[in-house]
């Protein structure tokens, strides 16, 4: 079988942190903040407004409305994005299925932190082929993880790039007549030594919420030793990145030269560039995501709908993710729009 992306779409919230913004907020330079860190601007939600599951249907009806289906088409609707949304211990799937009146469709979800879109799509390609039953399912994510983020905390200072917003894509089997792309292979590997690296003190079960927990700020995210997650991820970030892209790539009939695109997670500027390097990409051939920061799991999918009018039919896409936990991940896809 053969399984393509069939509807691509985005939603961001109106409200914006400028790098001037975050610089004034956190007295680190404004040139540190948009040069190395990597953001120019950034989409934030309003206390009471643009909640993930929210922006998930909004991100839905687009893409749906991209691949020219209606609700009541899709079997199965699928949530891969941040496990803080509008409830906890709470199926967003079913809500944003629900919201939809996708009624007839299952509704489940699936957790790899900030590498979720590639997992979700080796997932979703695998439904499609294993269940006869099935050939449509609506993958989507969201992300207001920026509410998690202390900036008083010089140690959480890499998540200071976190935005907000929510992506959707349509995942189609055998539907060559509309597709945008053809979803190849995937990869990915977990280092869980990396698992309690950076946590939200309190909420879980281990320290339930209580009048301490908020007075104390636990429920904010936390780097118990910064120092040592930062010499760790130094050593095994790139070799894993590298690890899973060829993977993917190989997997696919395909290798580094072969890449036209890459949708990355949003990281260091620095970082991002050395990845480019080492996939011999050229300054058209990735998407550097400073207007909009590190948005969770739906990096890649931002990245696609900024650049897919500049896709061309044949072109190799590879969608390279990473996620706390510590999990690296991609996919390939092949672009036919």
């Amino acid at each position: 079988m053969t399984v393509h992306v069939t509807g691509l779409g985005t939603y961001l919230p109106d409200v914006v942190l400028t790098g001037a913004d975050i610089a004034a907020r956190t007295d680190i330079p404004e040139a540190v903040v948009v040069e190395k860190m990597g953001v120019r601007q950034k989409h934030v939600c309003p206390p009471d407004e643009d909640h993930p599951a929210e922006m998930c249907v909004a991100a839905a009806e687009d893409a749906l409305a991209d691949a020219a289906l209606r609700p009541d088409e899709l079997d199965a609707v699928r949530y891969h994005g941040s496990e803080f949304k509008d409830y906890v211990v709470w199926n967003a799937a079913a809500a944003v299925a629900h919201t939809l009146g996708a009624d007839g469709a299952s509704a489940t979800e699936s957790y790899a932190l900030c590498a979720g879109l590639p997992v979700a799509l080796r997932e979703a390609r695998a439904l499609l082929d294993a269940d006869a039953g099935m050939d449509r399912i609506l993958l989507v994510a969201a992300s207001r993880e920026e509410d998690l983020v202390d900036y008083d905390d010089p140690d959480t200072s890499f998540m200071f790039n976190f935005g907000s917003g929510a992506t959707a894509l349509v995942l189609e089997a055998d539907a060559p007549d509309r597709a945008l792309a053809r979803v190849r292979e995937s990869a990915s590997l977990t280092d869980g030594s990396f698992s309690e690296d950076v946590v939200m003190p309190a909420g879980g079960t281990r320290r339930p919420p209580s009048e301490d927990s908020v007075a104390n700020g636990d429920h904010a995210l936390r780097v118990p030793d910064h120092e040592r997650m930062k010499r760790r991820l130094g050593e095994v970030s790139l070799p894993n990145f590298r690890q899973v892209a060829d993977e993917a790539l190989d997997r696919s009939g395909y290798d580094r030269a072969d890449v036209d695109f890459a949708a990355i997670t949003h990281m260091k500027r620095s970082f991002h560039e050395t990845l480019c390097e080492n996939f011999g990409l050229g300054p058209d051939d990735h998407l550097y995501l400073d207007e909009y920061g590190h948005v969770q799991s739906c990096d890649q999918g931002l990245a696609l709908d900024e650049a897919r009018d500049d896709l061309t039919a044949g072109d190799v896409v590879l969608c390279l993710a990473a996620g706390t936990g510590y999990t690296w991940a991609a996919s390939v896809l092949e672009w036919c729009a």
